[in-house]
């Protein structure tokens, strides 16, 4: 079902509108104050990523990672604590404790092969 935005050229705020196809005919009124002078907007949209790409980009800010950065044990869990720091939590002493062990090229714990 497409998603149609619309905003209130008379209070300015976003209403959006679904409807059951393309060909479907909207006659537009403000979820806010029900006002019938709306002009469409282009709406935000989502594009599904492939493994690839997300290898690709893995790296903060988008840039490419070269291979080289995936062999050196000092990147180990680097993701894992920009997201803890990100999201401003305490990262578990058990993780820390995982990362350095496999930075310094120990299994850790529980991953016993």
């Amino acid at each position: 079902m497409p998603t149609y935005e619309y905003r209130c050229l008379v209070c300015a705020k976003l209403s959006s509108f679904f409807v059951r196809s393309i060909n479907s005919k909207l006659d537009p009124v403000c979820a806010h104050c029900q006002s019938k002078d709306m002009q469409r907007r282009m709406s935000s949209f989502a594009m599904g990523k492939t493994v690839g790409s997300v290898h690709e980009n893995a790296a903060p800010g988008g840039e490419r990672r070269s291979p080289e950065y995936y062999s050196d044990p000092r990147n180990i869990g680097r993701g894992v604590e920009s997201a803890f720091s990100k999201y401003g939590v305490d990262m578990p002493q058990s993780v820390r404790e995982n990362i350095d062990a496999a930075r310094s090229g120990e299994t850790p714990k529980g991953l016993d092969l």
